[in-house]
């Protein structure tokens, strides 16, 4: 059991459970049985699509059918049958709107903010502008390099250590336990190369390293905040917000610029893809919802 527990994320499994609830209640409310048959999945769909997105409820049939297989084996196939399919087409048709992307930060827009961190002899805005730099050059997801909120999503296996950092001849490189793409907890190592510009994450980053050193030499973990906690996404997110207050600038920015940059600059797609550690249907699926990603990989070579 705790293996089969381990098989998906904590927080997956926490929106699998919702959906498997919310899937439960509809057959309550309706008086159906619970055997996923693609009739009462079909019921499903149209039902909740009156309530949430379409796309959220291509999410959903996916968490039941994790949740119930092990009790009703072929509601796979009762989510694959050709009525559950068209429904669930039919509803985003219907129902379909438009999704807001948010924006790649841009490079300028780096440079920009290192005067004022420069000067700075915070810890905390040591380790805000130093995630910022690692995270748009890495093209890092916001996750892998600060703590959920909720306290019971928090997975140590998770958290990047200290001891995996390596100075490079022209820039450092640090291993990443686990990622969204990573289902074994393989991990990957993130190599982040100086660029030379006043963007460069060479220097924050040492600089911040040699604060979090002196402040705690026996943590383990490699992004400490001033009181000795892991950062939290809220606490980046309510400080990135103090320089962007924009609403199309969220978490996501620091890694769609990454990759926007990389293209701009001529890097072919399946380079920025292995960069970013996207699986290839994941990263052709990133690509057209990202309009100025694509743009930049066709017309690239653009200056920063």
């Amino acid at each position: 059991m705790v293996a089969l527990g381990s098989s998906i994320d904590r927080s997956t499994n926490i929106t699998y459970t919702s959906a498997l609830q919310s899937y439960l209640t509809f057959c309550r409310l309706h008086s159906f049985p619970i055997d996923p048959t693609p009739d009462t999945l079909s019921f499903f769909t149209v039902y909740m699509s009156h309530h949430i997105k379409p796309s959220s409820v291509d999410s959903y049939l996916s968490g039941i059918c994790n949740q119930l297989e092990p009790f009703f084996p072929d509601v796979r196939d009762a989510r694959r049958h050709r009525l559950v399919t068209r429904t669930l087409r039919g509803c985003k048709k219907l129902r379909a709107v438009a999704t807001r992307r948010k924006r790649p930060l841009r490079r300028a827009e780096l440079a920009a903010l290192a005067p004022t961190y420069a000067t700075s002899h915070s810890h905390d805005d040591l380790l805000f502008f130093t995630i910022l730099l690692v995270g748009f050059f890495g093209l890092m997801r916001l996750g892998e390099l600060v703590s959920p909120d909720q306290t019971d999503l928090q997975d140590p296996r998770k958290v990047t250590m200290r001891h995996s950092v390596q100075m490079l001849p022209a820039g450092f490189s640090f291993f990443l336990p686990a990622h969204k793409a990573d289902r074994l907890f393989e991990g990957n190592h993130v190599i982040i190369q100086e660029t030379g510009g006043a963007d460069n994450p060479l220097g924050p980053f040492k600089k911040y390293l040699a604060s979090r050193d002196a402040k705690f030499p026996f943590h383990p973990q490699l992004w400490l905040r001033a009181d000795g906690s892991t950062p939290t996404r809220s606490w980046f997110i309510r400080k990135l917000k103090t320089h962007f207050n924009d609403p199309e600038v969220s978490g996501h920015s620091l890694r769609a610029g990454g990759a926007t940059a990389l293209a701009e600059a001529g890097i072919p797609a399946h380079i920025i893809q292995a960069i970013g550690r996207w699986s290839s249907n994941t990263f052709q699926i990133y690509i057209h919802q990202h309009p100025v990603l694509l743009a930049a990989l066709l017309y690239g070579s653009r200056p920063a």
